[in-house]
């Protein structure tokens, strides 16, 4: 790969700790699923303290990752990135060694605060030192971390629990970490490049209260509202929500018009093909996460299948997902222009397909290929293309509203399709039928987000201006994806 004259000296050793640390975090997503049984034998917690256990991560993590990309901009992505690496590696082994259920939430907390502050660095790093095909290949093998991260996480947890090593149960799950972690350590403070940070101000922390507040009231309610019946105090935080992010938005414009730096700089989200490309990549998203849910419920107690089949099923999607990145850069410039609207037909497809046929055996292996490269096709040619035309100076701010949009798409997605496949009546097959559908629907959904986001960079074109901002960015666009 090339990447960008800045004094890389080490391009593939960087991408290597960057998406291995992707992978760790992603992981321990969700790890604690399969894990769950055997915390609540053990410390025999009550049933909103074992969700916290499982959805406390998720729940920092989502609201501190802005937040994350702004300091990795302000102090050093590098510094950044090390320093949160090591507090997951310490928060891993506290989670490991936790005495009892509170121990083990509060570190769960912590950890997953940690990941908010790698993650961001992740896609930064490849946004800055990258450029052209490097940043597209680096862009696809990003996409395959992030998929293979969240299989290997319900895969690896039925493994280490059910090995039961040395007699711990499901403390492995979170020891393992740690020597992870500190090997990662090591080969990070020798392979990242020294960055200085721009040192831009103080950190916005009216900005980070308000955006803090506002992604709370929306995770909250959609993590524990299923559990606790929906009772009013989830729908009053689901309401609450638009005003504290109306308010945060003019948080920032105000801070930026008096020559601050604000959290998020609005500017990453005024082209409309960025803007469409979050919205595709979100309902896209909402339904892969969702998918995972409740396939590993149907699979298990629906068909009385394994955890470890659940797990292995999804071997496909992932290899298949993991294929698009490497693809869509050999692809005709013209050809991969549209390979989101491609991508989210495929995907709607195969859940119809699924859902139809109500495959159990190797029709079910297959038709998820089928998906994993649907989405794989339409995340990585959106990634890339809502990167294109963003400065270097943005990529803090572009990174932490991707990463924040698709994880409180995958906790809404979870939280919308998970409630909707419990609620349904009748057997598990016509529940997995009806809800394979709607999924169907919402990739149709995505599929026509992407095309928008196509149509109006088409229209930034003025007509004669074949050199203008707006038609380089989507040439730019068009080669890298």
């Amino acid at each position: 790969m090339t990447p960008r004259d800045d004094g890389v000296r080490h391009p593939r050793g960087m991408l290597a700790v960057l998406f291995l640390g992707q992978f760790l975090v992603n992981v321990d997503t969700a790890i604690v699923n399969v894990a769950g049984p055997s915390v609540q034998d053990d410390l025999h917690p009550s049933g909103g303290a074992l969700e916290l256990v499982v959805s406390g991560y998720t729940l920092t993590y989502a609201v501190l990752l802005v937040t994350g990309a702004r300091l990795g901009q302000a102090r050093g992505h590098r510094r950044m990135f090390l320093l949160g690496l090591a507090a997951f590696t310490a928060s891993s082994l506290a989670c490991g060694l936790a005495p009892a259920t509170g121990a083990l939430a509060a570190a769960r907390l912590v950890q997953g605060a940690a990941g908010a502050l790698m993650v961001p660095q992740v896609l930064s790093g490849i946004q800055i030192h990258f450029t052209g095909k490097a940043r597209a290949r680096a862009q696809g093998m990003l996409v395959l971390t992030l998929s293979g991260g969240a299989v290997a996480g319900q895969v690896l947890g039925g493994v280490v629990v059910s090995a039961d090593l040395f007699g711990l149960g499901w403390r492995p799950v979170f020891l393992v970490n740690v020597p992870a972690g500190i090997a990662l350590l090591a080969a990070g403070a020798r392979l990242l490049p020294r960055d200085a940070g721009n040192g831009s101000g103080r950190l916005d922390l009216g900005g980070v209260a308000l955006l803090s507040g506002s992604a709370l009231l929306a995770t909250v309610p959609l993590i524990f509202g299923r559990e606790a019946g929906w009772p009013a105090w989830t729908w009053i935080c689901l309401a609450a929500s638009a005003p504290a992010l109306a308010l945060f938005v003019r948080r920032q414009r105000r801070v930026a018009a008096r020559g601050g730096t604000p959290l998020i700089d609005l500017r990453v989200l005024a082209r409309p093909v960025v803007a469409w490309s979050l919205a595709s990549i979100a309902l896209a998203t909402s339904t892969y996460f969702a998918m995972l849910f409740t396939l590993a419920l149907y699979l298990q107690q629906g068909l009385g299948k394994s955890a470890m089949f659940s797990g292995l099923v999804l071997v496909s999607w992932v290899a298949a997902f993991g294929v698009a990145g490497p693809l869509l850069p050999r692809l005709p410039a013209r050809t991969a222009a549209h390979a989101p609207v491609a991508g989210y037909l495929i995907l709607a497809a195969a859940y119809l397909a699924i859902g139809l046929t109500r495959a159990d055996g190797a029709l079910l292996v297959v038709l998820l290929g089928f998906g994993g490269l649907g989405l794989g096709l339409g995340f990585a040619s959106q990634l890339g293309r809502a990167t294109a035309d963003v400065p270097a100076r943005f990529a803090p701010d572009l990174s932490g509203v991707v990463n924040t949009n698709s994880q409180l798409s995958a906790v809404a997605g979870v939280a919308v399709f998970g409630t909707l496949y419990l609620g349904l009546g009748g057997t598990p097959r016509h529940a997995f039928t009806v809800v394979m559908t709607v999924f169907a629907g919402t990739a149709l959904a995505a599929c026509a987000a992407g095309f928008a986001g196509w149509a109006a960079a088409r229209r930034e074109q003025a007509p004669g201006q074949g050199s203008s901002p707006a038609r380089r960015a989507d040439v730019t666009a068009s080669s890298r994806v």
